[in-house]
């Protein structure tokens, strides 16, 4: 393999994340490590840069008392300074902990509490007066480290310091002991704890899987055998910082390969971006790649007939090509994709990966038809995240490929079809939960992780097969078995479906609560002159019920008749992340959405035509909203033989 020939460092010598950082900085101190987009300019950061940082940051920390085993936490954007100053605190031996920028006062103070953080890491103001509206309850907190002066002037807490001030204080006391430093970091080992990374909590608090770096760094080198990355390459942060594959590509592979980093302005220049830089490869989670592929559809809605037509053309020759021959269309590439990759910026991709949840089949031939190399990827936070990948040539739209060369999985306790419990283990494994013995015990056991997904082993090509969350497949009370995530992407390929939660287990059929995309959805009501106010009012026209009865019923033509959505409403709201409703990795809390919505779930399975909704919506300003409307409830067969059993009065029976 060519990644045989790359240059890459010695793990086991330089086993954290300063320690390679030191020596990229050493052997090639004018490359540039990292590049920053602000205020329409990409600012560009050389490896000698990047030690300088954080070494400043490291002894700046250390004036104010932080040490070995402490707790630093960040909390911001992608930008330099987040990976900064989790390398800094790595190299005193203090552990860092990512949190969610997006995150609720009540979160960020469990997390704070929860691994006694010294000191936080905060971007701007905004994060300044969330850590501050919090801080009576929070008194392990000693200082706050802000990075964007703007707006702080008035501020007067004792606990506050710029990051300018941090970095001149580093400045005193490297200059006081210029050794020490470098012997903080030659102290290091990569057995320590570094990071605590949150899990994704789909039923819970998240828990903080402890991760050493040694093994982290073994990991990724496993991964890029299988995908290998180059110095001269680019890479676009986008997803979040505290996720686990993130801190994979935009911290650990950087490391490693030397890759560049590059921070986007903005979410909303992100897609500009990203075209600007051009990426070699890209990790996006499904809801992004969902997102890229309803905006390339809702564009066409504004284009001249003919470019409608060439673009229909230009979609049915490469789906076509790539169902019968797994295998881009090269008319169709002339005819439409070699443009449309390069609006995307997507133009010198050599690898494109998706992992977090699960991404529907459809979404995944889109882009494969396009030419983009996109693979899945599978893993767990306690397992470094990834590892497994499909190899190029060798995907398979319903699998999540082959295990890395570090890592082995099994299925535990598998039925007569080969169905059970997938287990895995790997190089990179988790040094258990921090602060939770108990719940270490209930996930690792004798070395191996239980997952808690179902899954199989293909026999003909030996990909994993991932089906859905063990807690998660559903049983109609006739005994039908499913898949709720499976049919939800299906549903999500659609440009005018944002969110759909699949109801059913112990119902008699299956049903479903849908959201809108409400941006297209918009667009396309205006297009055809039907008014509307709102989100609420928009989902309400029976226009758009009729535009996504069209949609549900292409998704039931590819389903079983047995597994066939037979009623659907659309959700006065989206569902959101900050009213508990998914998770910070947009994953469908079902327990909320059962709890929540089970007088809706309950009038569906009732028979009833329609669900009246009077309810109060608070923002994240405080502001609150009373909606008052009728949902309709669409039965797409209504002459199908209705059960007795069809009206269950116990909301418990609305599990999902």
């Amino acid at each position: 393999m060519r990644v045989q020939n790359i240059d890459y460092p010695d793990i086991a010598r330089y086993d954290t994340f300063p320690k390679l950082l030191a020596y990229n900085a050493e052997r090639w101190p004018d490359e540039v490590a990292l590049r920053e987009k602000e205020f329409g300019i990409w600012r560009e950061f050389t490896w000698r840069d990047y030690q300088r940082a954080v070494e400043r940051m490291a002894l700046g920390m250390r004036s104010l008392g932080v040490s070995r085993g402490d707790v630093v936490a960040i909390i911001g954007s992608n930008r330099p300074e987040w990976v900064q100053c989790e390398i800094a605190a790595h190299a005193l031996g203090a552990m860092s902990l990512g949190i969610y920028q997006d995150s609720l006062n009540q979160e960020v103070e469990y997390l704070i509490n929860y691994a006694e953080v010294k000191l936080v890491m905060c971007e701007d103001e905004e994060q300044v007066d969330k850590i501050l509206e919090i801080s009576e309850r929070c008194p392990c907190v000693r200082h706050i480290v802000y990075h964007d002066p703007r707006g702080m002037r008035k501020y007067a807490d004792p606990r506050l310091i710029s990051q300018e001030e941090l970095m001149r204080l580093g400045d005193g006391l490297g200059g006081r002991d210029p050794g020490l430093y470098r012997r903080l970091v030659a102290e290091g080992d990569g057995q320590d704890v570094a990071m605590l990374i949150t899990t994704s909590g789909t039923t819970s608090n998240p828990k903080l899987s402890m991760m050493r770096s040694g093994p982290f760094l073994d990991h990724c080198m496993a991964y890029l055998r299988v995908d290998p990355k180059y110095p001269t390459d680019n890479y676009v942060s986008v997803l979040p910082l505290p996720w686990i594959m993130e801190q994979v590509y935009a911290v650990a592979q950087s490391l490693i390969s030397r890759i560049t980093v590059n921070f986007v302005e903005d979410t909303e220049t992100t897609m500009s971006d990203l075209r600007e830089i051009g990426p070699n490869f890209v990790l996006l989670a499904p809801r992004v790649w969902e997102a890229i592929c309803a905006d390339v559809k809702a564009r066409m809605m504004d284009a001249t007939p003919f470019k409608q037509f060439m673009f229909r053309l230009g979609m049915k020759l490469g789906m076509d090509s790539i169902e019968k021959t797994g295998k881009p269309s090269k008319l169709a590439h002339w005819l439409l994709f070699r443009a449309l990759k390069d609006r995307l910026g997507f133009t010198y991709l050599r690898s494109a990966a998706t992992g977090g949840a699960a991404l529907g089949p459809e979404t995944f031939k889109f882009f494969l038809a396009m030419g983009v190399p996109l693979r899945q990827l599978y893993g767990q936070t306690e397992l470094c995240g990834a590892y497994t990948i499909h190899r190029p040539g060798d995907v398979d739209f319903d699998t999540v490929g082959l295990p890395f060369d570090n890592a082995e999985v099994r299925i535990h306790n598998p039925d007569e079809h080969g169905v059970g419990e997938i287990v895995a283990r790997t190089t990179g494994l988790f040094a258990g939960y921090y602060k939770n013995p108990r719940a270490t015990q209930e996930d690792l056991r004798d070395g191996w992780l239980h997952t808690g997904d179902a899954g199989y082993i293909k026999k003909e090509n030996g990909h994993l097969v991932v089906i859905d969350r063990i807690k998660d497949m559903a049983t109609t009370a006739l005994g039908v078995r499913f898949s709720p995530q499976y049919i939800e992407n299906k549903l999500k390929f659609s440009p005018f479906i944002a969110e759909a939660v699949i109801l059913g287990d112990q119902r008699p059929y299956l049903a479903s609560i849908i959201c809108i995309r409400f941006g297209i959805v918009a667009k396309w009501a205006e297009q055809r002159g039907i008014a509307f106010t709102n989100y609420t009012n928009l989902s309400a026209q029976p226009q758009v019920y009729d535009l996504l009865r069209q949609e549900v019923e292409k998704v039931n033509a590819t389903l079983p008749e047995a597994q066939r959505i037979r009623k659907f409403l659309l959700l006065y709201k989206e569902l959101d992340p900050d009213d508990g409703e998914l998770t910070r990795t947009r994953k469908i809390r079902r327990g909320v959405i059962r709890d929540k919505y089970g007088d809706i779930i309950d009038a569906i399975y009732a028979g009833q035509p329609e669900v009246y909704v009077d309810t109060t919506i608070t923002f994240q300003d405080g502001t609150k909203s009373r909606i008052q409307t009728h949902l309709r409830v669409v039965d797409l067969y209504p002459n199908a033989d209705k059960p007795e059993n069809t009206a269950a009065p116990k909301r418990a029976a609305a599990a999902m």
